[in-house]
């Protein structure tokens, strides 16, 4: 496979570092940023500043992109319209879904993966096999905490710099899908949603996002609530799920998930591996969940299982995303189309 990654800041160069693990070596680049191609040719590829010529002289087979959300539709079409197949970062900008869904069942032989990143934590591989297996019984209620420092995301640049200032792709705002993913691939899509998105602090550079999302999942015999913010001053992941059978407890900070057998009366820890995180990221953002997804992805392209996510699936979260903004606006629950 020839993989042409489009868009060369942070996303960019750990997918390739993510390829040269898998043993990939025929990957090239593409950025319009000469800062971002001399970074990147350090790691041993070619870089090009015209996607015209990166496409005629590359040759690729696959795109890989991680340029802003609000240019993703651009390189989607153009890979389709290439019959590339290509692997796309978080989505939170519905530009031209529809059309590119369409795209896509008239060439069915494109392989199409939008990211589901933390579906591949260790931690949550294991929460979806507890939750499969019914250890925790009936789900009663689910509570996950998502925060992180906007500043901390590139300590390299100004927020004001790059897309997490842009209110259409805010920081938190990118968050909710991002953790929804998973969420909704573990428990399903929910009936309907409310929420509230805010501005509650002073972030310089971040004048015009939310900071901070609150959502309620209603799942009809169950109920999900999600905080995302981008104001925690310590990078946070807290997650309890209360079932008739017993408890479940993540923190990202310990290496573990604790879970309450309510039959026996005690905890139980169940211990797992988060590998080395790249230098200037958070010691809980391990490499591995991201090569994992690479790996998946190069299988789904060699026919040996299909991705974990989809662009269905994807759209479908970006509208339930939307609909908790709407629930804002309106101060009623939105109905999500099952």
């Amino acid at each position: 496979m020839k993989f042409l990654v489009v868009g060369l800041g942070s996303m960019g160069k750990r997918r390739i570092r993510c390829l040269q693990a898998l043993g990939f070596k025929e990957i090239s680049g593409f950025d319009v940023r000469e800062e971002r191609r001399l970074e990147v040719s350090e790691l041993g590829i070619v870089v090009y500043n015209e996607m015209a010529t990166a496409l005629a002289e590359a040759n690729p087979s696959v795109l890989v992109i991680s340029v802003p959300p609000d240019l993703h539709y651009i390189y989607i079409e153009l890979a389709i319209k290439n019959n590339l197949h290509f692997f796309v970062e978080a989505s939170v900008v519905d530009t031209n879904f529809d059309y590119i869904k369409q795209e896509l069942l008239l060439n069915d032989t494109v392989v199409a993966a939008p990211s589901a990143t933390l579906c591949f934590h260790p931690a949550i591989l294991i929460i979806r096999k507890l939750i499969s297996e019914c250890k925790l019984g009936k789900i009663s209620n689910i509570i996950l905490h998502s925060g992180q420092f906007l500043p901390d995301w590139h300590t390299y640049e100004n927020v004001s710099d790059y897309y997490v200032s842009n209110p259409a792709t805010g920081g938190a705002r990118e968050i909710v899908p991002f953790e929804l993913t998973w969420l909704c691939s573990v428990f399903g899509f929910p009936l309907r949603v409310c929420g509230n998105c805010r501005k509650t602090i002073k972030i310089e550079g971040a004048e015009k996002i939310e900071d901070t999302y609150n959502c309620l999942l209603d799942y009809g015999d169950f109920l999900a609530t999600v905080t995302v913010d981008v104001v925690s001053r310590h990078a946070t992941r807290r997650l309890l799920i209360n079932g008739d059978k017993g408890q479940l407890i993540w923190d990202w900070d310990y290496s573990l998930i604790r879970l309450f057998d309510a039959l026996d009366q005690k905890w139980i820890e169940i211990p797992y591996e988060m590998k080395t995180a790249a230098n200037g990221y958070n010691e809980n953002i391990g490499e591995n969940m991201y090569i994992e997804e690479m790996r998946s992805f190069i299988r789904a392209i060699e026919g040996k299982q299909a991705f974990i996510n989809n662009m269905d699936n994807d759209h479908k979260v970006l509208k339930t995303l939307y609909a908790i903004e709407e629930a804002d606006r309106t101060s009623r629950y939105i109905r999500i189309d099952q």
